[in-house]
């Protein structure tokens, strides 16, 4: 983890919302922005910040999401996603959420990350691959 990655670092990625996420089990004019989306969205939102701060062979996971999605957002609008880096602890990083579309606010809350290596979290999932095999 380089240096550059303190609390209070802050960054905006803003996601057009196409159909691919939105819900459709309402029709085509009850198409709004899916909550999983979202989360995914939020993930993807840090974990790209994350990555410019970390240094080669490093990545991060997510732990933990909490979040309150208050408003609907249509197909075709856009969600601006704010993150704020709340906490760092060691390799364990808590954003603060926010989201807003072009008329309201959208979500508020928290996401957790941690910072792992990437050969020693490969070799973790491969220990545990053959941990199932064997039991299987």
């Amino acid at each position: 983890m380089k240096s550059s990655l303190v609390a209070g670092l802050t960054h905006t990625r803003r996601w057009q919302i196409d159909a691919g996420r939105t819900i459709d089990f309402m029709g085509e004019d009850g198409r709004v922005y899916a909550t999983p989306e979202l989360v995914r969205d939020i993930e993807v939102t840090c974990r790209d910040f994350l990555l410019e701060h970390l240094d080669a062979g490093e990545d991060s996971v997510g732990t933990r999401v909490a979040i309150d999605h208050m408003a609907p957002t249509l197909m075709g609008m856009w969600v601006d996603i704010t993150i704020t880096i709340a906490e760092l602890n060691g390799p364990a990083v808590t954003f603060a959420i926010e989201a807003r579309d072009n008329l309201d606010p959208v979500c508020k809350g928290s996401h957790n990350r941690f910072i792992v290596g990437v050969e020693k979290t490969k070799a973790r999932l491969l220990a545990k691959a053959a941990k199932v095999k064997a039991a299987s």
